[in-house]
């Protein structure tokens, strides 16, 4: 799946095609998975961007859900039931584990990377491994006329 990234990935695409091939590259890659996708940073607050999945939540406050707790504390949280974190912000009734990997820009989270699960616990560290080397294959194609 990264070599995937690294293959496509292209500094000349654009945030919304870096973003959006992406989202499609971890769709096709990841099982049992009904959500992926991110949210960047925009005048303090989450909001949507390129995703797979069904409609989502637009926008999301700092420190509100696993996306907004991520962004906030700039860490990855593997969530193995949402319906035990404080706060969850419930987008897709079906979605039952979530992994939120913070994203960066210059040593500033600028989003995150959200990929929803209907299976509990499916989410391992392993692939909190992974998902954060995806992450940082995808900040390295950034450049500043993204942002």
């Amino acid at each position: 799946m990264n070599e995937k990234l690294k293959a496509l990935l292209c500094k000349e695409d654009g945030l919304i095609t870096t973003l959006a091939n992406a989202a499609a590259v971890l769709n096709e890659e990841l099982d049992d998975i009904n959500w992926v996708g991110f949210y960047l940073m925009h005048e303090g607050v989450l909001r949507l961007a390129p995703f797979q999945g069904k409609s989502a939540c637009v926008r999301i406050a700092m420190g509100r859900g696993v996306c907004g707790t991520a962004a906030q504390e700039d860490k990855t949280y593997l969530v193995n039931d949402v319906h035990d974190f404080p706060g969850h912000i419930a987008c897709d009734c079906a979605s039952n584990a979530e992994i939120v990997v913070p994203l960066h820009f210059e040593g500033e989270v600028i989003g995150v990377l959200d990929i929803d699960s209907p299976t509990k616990g499916r989410f391992s560290e392993e692939d909190k491994i992974t998902l954060e080397e995806s992450a940082r294959i995808i900040e390295s194609v950034w450049c500043r006329e993204f942002f």
